[in-house]
């Protein structure tokens, strides 16, 4: 599990590491990269789960050399700095090949949150590509924006391993596809609804039965199933879509997550599961009144205000 927030709006949770769990959930142990700021994303291999990759995006505030694209190759005891762009550019997404774990994908991003802006984007962004496990990567260029790159989102199909999607926040941006496993790329959709506020959302996903199908991350949850031309909304029960789990035998299965919380579909998304059954509240405030017992307030992120007895 990584820690920190890698959707850096104007409120900042730190991270302070990676931990660990081998017990299904039920104890927990910190295992390294505190100073890796906010964890983007942690892939395991899917065979040999002592092989582990995470994309870490650095201190939202500042430089600093603990960022990047790191990899343990004995369960998060030790882990190595596999790929470095500078102290300003940290990976925000990672997605692995699962036809062949030694390929993997990496999204790039140069930010900054600043207490009066953000600064998303730089020429140092973009994807990067491995295919022996980490040991050298390249840029892939062809097809895809120059200049200035921001947020990236990255994901390859389980299907056809040459097909990769990506969503990426530039000035002629958008969901851009590949046929040939990263070496050209072509931009299949401008959508700005798919990019707006792109430096909070900018997931994308794809299916895991077929290869035309991929899903997307926004205010709301958007589905294409041509290929990315067209995205249409899959009413949710929260908006501020973040991320998102599809059943690799089914995707009628979905788990998504939002800022109301996680709730789970099995129809594909017609009929969700409740979101008021997880103590998953942010809570930005607190207040007191002068009651005997006196109540304690809180505001929640975009679900009210809660009471209790203190």
């Amino acid at each position: 599990m990584g820690t920190g927030s890698n959707a850096p709006r104007g409120n900042i949770s730190p991270g302070i590491g990676i931990y660990k769990s081998t017990d299904a959930g039920k104890t927990w142990d910190h295992i390294g990269l505190t100073e890796a700021g906010q964890i983007g994303r942690i892939r395991i291999h899917p065979t040999n789960p002592d092989i582990a990759y995470a994309a870490a995006l650095g201190h939202i505030f500042g430089p600093n050399e603990e960022r990047g694209v790191f990899r343990t190759l004995d369960g998060g005891t030790s882990w190595e700095k596999v790929l470095f762009v500078s102290d300003k550019t940290g990976a925000v997404d990672l997605t692995i090949d699962g036809s062949n774990p030694r390929i993997l994908y990496a999204g790039m991003w140069t930010v900054e949150r600043k207490p009066w802006t953000l600064t998303s984007g730089s020429e140092e962004g973009g994807i990067y590509k491995t295919a022996d496990g980490g040991d050298t990567w390249e840029k892939l260029e062809e097809g895809l924006p120059e200049g200035e790159v921001g947020k990236i989102g990255v994901t390859v199909s389980p299907v056809n391993p040459d097909r990769v999607w990506a969503l990426i926040e530039a000035e002629k941006g958008g969901v851009f596809h590949s046929d040939d496993a990263g070496k050209s790329w072509t931009l299949v959709s401008k959508d700005r609804k798919l990019r707006q506020r792109a430096w909070y959302y900018t997931r994308i996903y794809a299916d895991p039965i077929d290869e035309n199908t991929v899903y997307a991350l926004n205010t709301a949850f958007y589905k294409s199933i041509d290929g990315g031309k067209t995205f249409t909304p899959i009413r949710v029960l929260h908006g501020d879509c973040h991320d998102l789990w599809v059943n690799p035998q089914n995707p009628e299965i979905l788990l998504q997550t939002n800022d109301g919380g996680a709730h789970v579909s099995l129809n594909g998304g017609k009929s969700w599961s409740t979101l008021n059954n997880q103590p998953t509240s942010e809570i930005y405030r607190l207040a007191v009144d002068n009651q005997f017992p006196y109540r304690i307030y809180g505001s929640q992120q975009d679900n009210s205000t809660i009471s209790v007895f203190s």
